[in-house]
């Protein structure tokens, strides 16, 4: 079962009140750090990645008891929400965080996760890239591009960063479904019905102030341009 606009909303409060010197994920980046290890190749056991959600040093120190099996229970539950929601679908649904001076989508917390989970199994992602199609090791390309994007050190020019940042939130997920194909097909057993449009020739994204598609009257940012 999902998980609720409420369940949600305890977890990211249970992860800022870790102690911010360590520098622990907050919901976005605990989301793409769940999914990443997920989509790995290999089986990544909590013992081994639940630590790096705390942050740099590993430690969480929780002030009680209580706090810490509550605030563990609340990180499982989405792993275990996020993995049965992939039995269902390929198709992720990515928490972004909204930029709440501008409004806009910011993608690249959740992108950090995901790529901090790819770097508990190296091996493994290495192995996918060399044995996956021409697809898939595009789209794996495309995710990691991204990230250097997200720390600066993208190749890309200006121009083309600003094209990508608008297009990213809405191809992050059919970039996992790409992958989840090729690295886990007993998660996945239905082939995307859109992978010749990955990544790049993705369709025309409405403007971030046109009418938003779906027919709800509002603007694309505010409705479904949002998630």
């Amino acid at each position: 079962m999902d998980q609720s606009d409420q369940e949600l909303e305890r977890l990211s409060a249970l992860l800022h009140a870790l102690p911010i010197e360590n520098m622990p994920m907050t919901l976005s980046e605990l989301d793409g750090y769940v999914v990443g290890v997920l989509a790995c190749p290999d089986m990544i056991p909590p013992s081994e990645w639940m630590s790096h959600v705390w942050g740099e040093t590993g430690e969480a120190n929780f002030p009680d008891q209580k706090t810490a099996e509550a605030t563990v229970g609340a990180v499982m539950a989405h792993y275990n929400s996020v993995a049965e929601a992939m039995t269902r679908s390929p198709w992720i649904e990515p928490i972004y965080e909204v930029d709440p001076n501008s409004d806009e989508v910011m993608w690249e917390p959740w992108i950090d996760g995901f790529t901090r989970a790819m770097g508990l199994r190296p091996d493994a992602w290495d192995r996918l890239l060399a044995q996956a199609d021409e697809e898939t090791r595009t789209t794996m390309i495309f995710l990691m591009a991204l990230q250097e994007i997200y720390t600066g050190h993208s190749k890309f020019t200006d121009e083309e960063i600003d094209e990508i940042d608008l297009e990213a939130p809405n191809l992050i997920p059919n970039c996992v479904a790409t992958i989840l194909y090729q690295s886990r097909p007993e998660l996945s057993r239905m082939e995307p019905a859109n992978r010749s449009e990955m990544p790049f020739n993705a369709g025309p994204r409405p403007g971030r102030n046109d009418p938003c598609s779906c027919g709800s009257g509002r603007k694309y940012k505010q409705c479904c341009g949002r998630n």
